[in-house]
């Protein structure tokens, strides 16, 4: 492991406990998780301050729409089915081509048209909704990240998440997909977190499944010293998101399309906590406890 035990309280590391009873529950009032539970809740208040998200292609509410997904899709190559109230990843189906023998993924396997379709019913039946309620399926277009990260990604869209809390980015870290987290930017899925200094946007440790590397296991090539792209506007993007949600603290996702500079994939009111362990630093320190706003 990164850290001893007894070094956490010294490096101001924040465990789930303390990030549960002093920046969740202080500072984020219930009434406003609406705006970071759902993905389209999201994307609406996104557009309502003039923040930029991927394109919405539709969505499925009921069993029976299940049937207009060839519809919805005709004619489209690349595109993203995900779940509108999932947590940590789940759910999501990143299609990256289509090919005589079915629908690319982005980890490089087929899924058939009756893939896709029993992918869209369990999201419907609330397979990785929180909390297993009723769900809806939210299909985007796929972003077509910028290929500053091409080297140090697998196949999937790398992201990044900046922490804000009340008005302040703390901290960030760049996700990034691996085989072993079949093409997702998803550190619980093994997935790699690499800390961003937050004055230069400068990249500087990284971490799989809580363990330092030095290089992306399927290419080689290293992660550090290398400069975010439109830091400076991820950082007032994530800003206007935490405002405009009411939510005191928050984690707000960010990818880079090649094409149409930094989008907002989603909001997080409870944040994990890995990404302490990316920037080799504690959030007690970052954070400003307070009074919920």
């Amino acid at each position: 492991m990164i850290f001893k035990r007894s070094n956490l309280k010294k490096r101001g590391i924040v465990g789930i406990n303390e990030r549960n009873l002093d920046f969740i529950f202080a500072k984020n009032k219930r009434k406003f998780y609406p705006y970071a539970d759902s993905k389209l809740a999201t994307k609406r208040l996104a557009e309502s301050v003039g923040v930029a998200t991927p394109a919405l292609i539709g969505e499925l509410n009921w069993q029976y729409e299940v049937k207009r997904l060839v519809e919805l899709l005709d004619g489209r190559t690349e595109f993203v089915i995900k779940p509108d109230r999932g947590s940590g990843g789940n759910g999501i189906l990143v299609i990256s081509g289509i090919l005589p023998i079915g629908y690319k993924k982005s980890s490089g396997s087929i899924a058939s048209r009756q893939d896709l379709q029993f992918h869209c019913q369990n999201i419907l039946s609330g397979m990785f909704s929180l909390g297993g309620q009723k769900d809806t399926v939210v299909i985007e277009s796929l972003v077509k990240f910028d290929p500053v990260f091409e080297d140090i990604s697998f196949q999937g869209v790398p992201d990044v998440r900046i922490i804000v809390c009340d008005g302040k980015p703390m901290m960030g870290m760049l996700r990034l997909p691996t085989k072993r987290s079949d093409g997702k930017a998803n550190l619980h899925m093994g997935g790699i977190g690499v800390g961003i200094d937050m004055d230069t946007g400068m990249t500087n440790h990284a971490v799989q499944f809580n363990h330092y590397i030095e290089r992306h296991p399927e290419t080689g090539h290293l992660f550090t010293n290398r400069q975010i792209p439109g830091w400076k506007d991820m950082l007032d993007i994530a800003v206007k998101m935490q405002v405009a949600s009411q939510l005191g603290y928050i984690g707000v996702d960010i990818v880079l399309d090649k094409d149409l500079g930094p989008l907002v994939l989603e909001i997080n009111a409870r944040p994990g906590i890995s990404i302490q362990i990316a920037n080799n630093r504690g959030l007690k320190d970052e954070v400003p406890i307070g009074e919920s706003v």
